[in-house]
C-alpha cells in the first residue's frame, strides 16, 4: 500500500533525527539523562552513581539504537519489530521529561517534550500493530482453536464409526456362528433320526424272526402230540 510506504519514513524521521543528535551530541542530552539515572539509582538503592562519562556513553548507545531502529522502520525492514523497539526506547525519554516532579528545565519545556515522547510512543505502537493486511495474532489463535475443535470432532466421529463397524462385525460373526450351529444341529438330528430308524428296523426284523421260530417250535410240538395220540389209539 502506497500510504504505508510513505507514512513509515515520515514517522521514522523523528526517531532517526533525535537518535543521531543524541549519538553525535550527547552533551545536550546528558543533563536530562542524569536526572533519569538518579531516579533509577534512588529507586534501585544504588550507592555508586554513574559518572558523566558513563552517562554520556549510555546516551550515545541509546541514540544509536534509536537511529538504527528508525532506519529499519523507514526502509520497511522488519517494520513491526523496529516500531515496537522504538516505542520501548522512547519510554525512558518520557520518564526523564515527565513534568510531574521538579527538574532543572522549566515545567513547560518538560511538558512539551513529555507530550512529544508520549505521542511518539503511541505512533510507534500503532505502526507495530500494523500487519499489512495479514491476519493478526488474535485471529490466528481463534483459527487454531477452531481447527483444533474440528480435529477433535473428526477424531470422535472416527472413533464412533470404528465402534459401530466393530459392533457390525461382531453381530455378523454371531449370526454366522448361529447359522452354523443351526446347520450342525439339524444335521445331527437327521443322523440321529436315520440311526433310530435303522435300529427300529433291525429290532422289528429280529422280532419277526423270533416269532417265526416260536411258531415253528409250536407246530413241531403239535405234530409230535398228534403222533403220540395215534400211537396210543392203535
Amino acid at each position: 500500500m502506497l500510504l504505508r510506504h510513505l507514512a513509515r519514513p515520515m514517522l521514522a524521521s523523528w526517531f532517526v533525527y533525535d537518535g543521531l543528535q543524541a549519538a553525535l551530541k550527547p552533551a545536550e542530552h546528558v543533563r536530562a539523562a542524569r536526572s533519569g539515572v538518579e531516579l533509577v539509582e534512588k529507586s534501585a538503592g544504588i550507592e555508586a552513581p554513574l559518572s558523566e562519562k558513563q552517562v554520556a556513553v549510555l546516551v550515545r548507545a541509546h541514540g544509536a539504537a534509536t537511529a538504527v531502529a528508525g532506519l529499519f522502520l523507514a526502509v520497511g525492514k522488519a517494520p513491526r519489530t523496529a516500531a515496537l523497539t522504538l516505542a520501548a526506547l522512547t519510554v525512558p525519554l518520557a520518564v526523564v521529561n515527565q513534568p510531574f516532579t521538579s527538574g532543572e528545565a522549566t515545567r513547560a519545556e518538560r511538558t512539551r517534550k513529555f507530550v512529544a515522547n508520549v505521542g511518539a510512543i503511541g505512533a510507534a505502537l500503532i505502526a507495530g500493530a500494523d500487519y499489512e493486511g495479514r491476519p493478526g495474532v488474535q485471529w490466528r489463535l481463534e483459527k487454531a482453536r477452531h481447527d483444533l475443535a474440528l480435529a477433535k470432532q473428526a477424531k470422535q466421529e472416527a472413533v464412533v464409526a470404528s465402534a459401530k463397524g466393530a459392533v457390525k462385525d461382531v453381530s455378523a460373526s454371531a449370526r454366522g456362528a448361529a447359522k452354523e450351529a443351526s446347520r450342525s444341529t439339524k444335521s445331527a438330528a437327521k443322523r440321529a433320526a436315520k440311526e433310530a430308524g435303522r435300529s427300529a428296523r433291525r429290532a422289528t426284523k429280529a422280532a419277526q424272526e423270533a416269532a417265526q421260530h416260536a411258531a415253528g417250535l409250536a407246530a413241531d410240538a403239535v405234530h409230535d402230540a398228534e403222533a403220540a395220540v395215534r400211537a396210543k389209539v392203535a
